[in-house]
């Protein structure tokens, strides 16, 4: 079908080196790989002269230092952030340091719901809970420089603070975590939501982009119909655990061994947490059951 999603796992750059992807945009990749990072977080630098950073990356020096080379004798007059994961915001505290910008973007670190009584948020070392920007940017404000308009566009799911941030001069967006061209995204309770998630693609299908500029891997060509392909992806993955809980199966690692076969071992654990994203959606929405409220170990049933 025309929504078939494919994946592109070309590696976008060599860590450290500044590459022009566009009139507009230069790209850095972090020296940060692993199995949910890809080959490193993409920090982006926005116009030339006076630039915008937007996610400076991990609190790492070589990647902080390599952003600092490439943008000396120009001015950092905004350093914007997608989102609070440790491989996304840390840098911008040294980078302000450095440079005076302001550090503008999503809200501090929130979770998509509270800890329900007894669980344990498996995330919380991903978290960067020290990010606190200067202003926060809702849905439709706007920074500025030279030549470059940045919109934020509110895009929960991933996290509940996700932005992605429109560059309406290229017809552009920074999406953040949220739509990858090498990956699905994890969907990990309690700081994600499936369904907020669903709802943010939803709304991004119908925005007018003609590339997305992702925070891992290289840029996300034709997507509107790449985000599509997602939502139909997730539509099945959702079917697929549903049939699972049918076959009689009843515990989430169940039902990972069913549907995740020949899966890297490095992902099991997110492959857990995004199928218990589902399962929490399920559950809200009267499809699926369980006793008490869902958690990761938690026996479900078809409603």
């Amino acid at each position: 079908m025309a929504d078939d999603l494919t994946f592109d796992v070309r590696p976008p750059a060599q860590s450290g080196e500044c590459l022009q992807v566009s009139p507009l945009v230069r790209r850095i990749v972090a020296n940060n790989p692993g199995p949910i990072t890809f080959t490193g977080t993409c920090s982006y630098i926005v116009g030339s002269g006076k630039v915008a950073i937007i996610d400076p990356g991990p609190d790492n020096p070589g990647h902080i230092e390599s952003l600092l080379d490439a943008l000396r004798g120009e001015t950092v007059t905004h350093i914007l952030v997608t989102h609070t994961h440790r491989d996304h915001s840390p840098a911008a505290r040294a980078i302000q340091a450095a440079t005076g910008a302001l550090i503008v973007g999503c809200s501090p670190h929130r979770s998509s719901r509270p800890l329900f009584s007894g669980e344990v948020n498996s995330l919380e070392a991903s978290s960067d809970k020290d990010y606190a920007p200067d202003r926060e940017l809702a849905e439709g404000e706007v920074v500025q420089g030279p030549g470059w308009t940045l919109e934020a566009v509110a895009t929960p799911g991933h996290m509940a603070n996700h932005l992605a941030f429109a560059l309406p001069e290229e017809k552009a967006l920074f999406s953040g975590d949220h739509v990858m061209a090498w990956s699905t995204t994890v969907v990990a309770p309690p700081d994600g939501s499936m369904s907020e998630f669903m709802a943010s693609l939803d709304k991004l299908k119908g925005r007018e982009e003609s590339v997305y500029w992702p925070g891992h891997g290289g840029p996300v060509q034709d997507p509107q119909r790449f985000v599509r392909a997602l939502i139909h992806h997730r539509r099945l993955r959702e079917a697929s655990i549903l049939n699972r809980l049918n076959a009689g199966d009843r515990t989430i690692p169940e039902i990972v061994a069913a549907i995740y076969q020949g899966l890297n071992p490095a992902l099991v654990n997110a492959a857990g947490l995004s199928v218990f994203a589902h399962l929490e959606d399920l559950v809200a929405k009267g499809q699926a059951a369980t006793d008490g409220v869902p958690s990761l170990d938690s026996e479900y049933r078809p409603a």
